[in-house]
């Protein structure tokens, strides 16, 4: 029998709301921290964020990925 919002009453519920567990923090790969940069340096990220379509964290990322493939240390 249906309810006046249209659910089937729970004897007649024949499908279940499955919840999977979510992998705890850190097991998916990325970590969070917090860094002190310029004012400057900001403006320069939100800037290029804008102007790509991208989140200032995508940037960032991309950024580092490059950044840590293409140093040298001497």
């Amino acid at each position: 029998m249906d309810d006046r919002n249209g659910r089937k009453d729970s004897k007649e519920a024949k499908s279940k709301l499955i919840i999977t567990k979510r992998s705890p923090k850190g097991d998916d790969g990325h970590k969070t921290f917090s860094i002190r940069i310029k004012d400057e340096t900001v403006e320069m990220l939100d800037e290029l964020a804008s102007r790509t379509n991208r989140s200032r964290n995508d940037i960032i990322g991309i950024l580092l990925e490059y950044a840590l493939s293409n140093c040298e240390i001497e």
